[in-house]
């Protein structure tokens, strides 16, 4: 979505303003705004009355920084992060960003209403809809039919996959493909960490700069695996669908 300051044919894909953008991400209108001001946020589509509209893009994004900020990131940890990523990252690229950092951190579902729920997602769910998303595992009924434990890190890509015509058994089978290739990329990551780095370390731990150099390097170094792997996902993707169906 192109963000731009001057008065803008309002698309159909532009449709919060910053009261419903800051109520679906769950955040303050003033901190919708604040993150304007720092630049990790695009500023909306300027409508009729010249109303600030946002769309799907400025969600995920909140979403990401909200991400971040669990990970331990400052904000001008986030803003270098955000700097780094392709200006023209649609939501869901966004989006799997968002789930692929928070994949990194203990589960921490949030108990909701069916209200609170619905709202989070931005539209009505069906009973369908519900059971879609619980086999997902992106929620599970909390005891009664009208309240949830919520992963905030799927919700968004839960919601997203509702409306794709395929069978959920082929979306929890893709879902299996990725887990088994994750944890595989992830013990080897483990594993060169550990030969690589964390054992020359060990070898110096009684100089203070060593620790604190091993501090920083911990603390930073998550998200930016999680870039890379994201990076290299796309790309690979890329090439296999130009390989398998042309163009």
């Amino acid at each position: 979505m192109a963000a731009e300051a001057g008065e803008t044919t309002e698309s159909a894909e532009t449709t919060l303003t910053v009261d419903e953008l800051a109520a679906r991400a769950g955040v303050t209108v003033r901190t919708v705004r604040f993150y304007g001001t720092r630049g990790l946020l695009p500023p909306p589509q300027i409508g009729p009355r010249r109303v600030g509209r946002y769309g799907p893009e400025h969600l995920s994004r909140l979403a990401l920084i909200e991400e971040l900020q669990h990970q331990g990131l400052t904000l001008a940890a986030i803003e270098r992060y955000l700097r780094r990523l392709p200006a023209d990252l649609s939501a869901h690229d966004l989006a799997i960003h968002r789930a692929l950092v928070a994949s990194w951190t203990p589960d921490k579902a949030e108990e909701t209403s069916r209200a609170q729920l619905e709202r989070r997602a931005g539209r009505p769910l069906a009973e369908e809809d519900v059971d879609r998303l619980a086999a997902m595992n992106v929620l599970e009924r909390a005891g009664d039919d009208d309240t949830f434990r919520v992963d905030p890190g799927l919700l968004g890509l839960g919601v997203q996959l509702l409306d794709v015509p395929i069978a959920l058994e082929t979306v929890l089978a893709a879902r299996t493909v990725l887990i088994e290739h994750a944890r595989s990329t992830a013990r080897e990551l483990t594993r060169l960490f550990h030969d690589e780095v964390w054992g020359p370390y060990r070898e110096r731990e009684s100089d203070p700069e060593e620790v604190e150099a091993m501090k920083s390097l911990s603390a930073h170094m998550q998200p930016l695996v999680v870039q890379a792997l994201v990076t290299a996902f796309q790309r690979s993707l890329k090439q296999e669908l130009r390989a398998t169906y042309g163009g």
